[in-house]
């Protein structure tokens, strides 16, 4: 019923008609699939259940000195922030101006205007919502588009840091982040997007982000899942690269009890690359379960993906990666690895990189490794005077540093 009351909502006040159609689209889309179940193979893993038994409302306002204090935890010194409460910007929490070459809608008057003819033309390119039924939700029932465009040959120095932070309600709230990024022909941007929220609080965040870099564009992008260890979190990201273009994504995932990270790659243009990397950490009974398709397209494109995760008590963690090389893209360099340490009996992943090739002239590579810290090496710490916790939060930061 809140799903259907928020898109009748959204369906009504939209003032564009290619959004109004675009939201028409995903909800439909959502309404034949449905939440997923254990029995649909993408699924099998994660059980999401808790989600659709959750009955959500719209948040409403909350003590802006506590939230200003909640929203102070999360900053990132050194960039440019804007922050976003429950799905909508706000701009008594944000920076006063942006540096030239960079624009982000909807913060108009502070960090300047997009333009909207282009992000309607984007919104919605890059990621498929098709068979990702939170992909769907989430298109339906955005409030605000986060559209950030870099000029073209614009080189943007601070990192510009989208901080999207959930409030605890006395009932659930749901929120549903979009961001489109759009990196003008040889230009250069570091992009942080940062989910958070107040500690212990129930709530749903579902965003997506889209990434289109135009021929010889330069975009890193880095993500900080960082919510309540009671949230869900469940969320898409597509990228797409022209000519030239390179992308780097980064994932850190810290919070929340149902994590679902859905991720996209396209590699569209002849020598392009995408590097896409993560590590989740997870213990208690947390559940983080990562998707990826990389898709090579064109010729001469490389990509490289390196996720790395640590369990510890009763958690849960699942990465399927697929490397997907299209008729006639040669010389593809492609390698995907997944390598997850368990600090505890009772934890448990389940992985599976998987490679579909239809050229005959690449390069590709993929492997998942599963174990444990090493007895000889936390001997070896703990016989130069190492305590033993100690010595195994030594190993396992090391596991991670990379």
């Amino acid at each position: 019923e809140f799903f259907a009351a928020s898109f009748a909502r959204m369906a009504g006040a939209e003032t564009s008609a290619n959004r109004r159609a675009m939201r028409d689209r995903a909800w439909q889309h959502f309404e034949r699939q449905g939440f997923p179940t254990l029995q649909q193979e993408e699924w099998r893993f994660t059980n999401v259940a808790p989600v659709a038994k959750t009955t959500f409302r719209r948040p409403a306002a909350t003590d802006r000195k506590k939230l200003a204090a909640g929203v102070d935890q999360f900053r990132l010194a050194g960039t440019i922030e804007l922050v976003f409460v429950d799905g909508r910007f706000d701009a008594a929490l944000s920076a006063t101006e942006l540096p030239a070459g960079l624009t982000v809608t909807p913060a108009a008057g502070i960090a300047g205007t997009g333009d909207p003819g282009r992000a309607d033309a984007l919104l919605g390119s890059v990621a498929g919502i098709d068979t990702r039924p939170f992909a769907a939700l989430s298109t339906a029932l955005f409030e605000e588009l986060a559209f950030v465009e870099v000029a073209r040959g614009a080189v943007v120095e601070a990192p510009l840091h989208l901080l999207f932070y959930s409030t605890a309600q006395d009932t659930p709230g749901a929120s549903f982040p979009r961001t489109l990024i759009h990196a003008g022909e040889q230009s250069q941007a570091t992009i942080v997007e940062s989910f958070a929220g107040d500690a212990d609080a129930v709530y749903l965040t579902c965003p997506v982000t889209e990434i289109v870099a135009d021929p010889a564009a330069v975009v890193d992008h880095y993500k900080f899942q960082r919510d309540s260890r009671a949230a869900f979190h469940l969320s898409g990201l597509a990228l797409a690269t022209a000519r030239g273009a390179s992308v780097s994504t980064h994932s850190f995932s810290l919070g929340g009890a149902i994590v679902r990270h859905d991720i996209q790659a396209r590699l569209g243009g002849e020598g392009s690359e995408a590097t896409l990397n993560g590590l989740y950490l997870v213990d208690g009974r947390q559940v983080c379960d990562t998707h990826m398709r990389v898709d090579h397209v064109a010729a001469h494109c490389a990509s490289h993906e390196l996720y790395k995760g640590i369990l510890d008590g009763r958690s849960r963690a699942v990465f399927n990666g697929r490397i997907f090389v299209h008729k006639g893209a040669q010389k593809t360099d492609a390698k995907q690895t997944n390598r997850n340490l368990l600090l505890s009996d009772d934890a448990l992943v389940n992985t599976n990189p998987q490679l579909e090739i239809f050229a005959d002239d690449v390069k590709c590579t993929h492997g998942s490794t599963i174990g444990q810290l090493d007895p000889e090496a936390v001997f070896y710490l703990r016989s130069r005077g190492i305590g033993q916790e100690a010595a195994r939060s030594i190993l396992t930061y090391a596991f991670a540093e990379d």
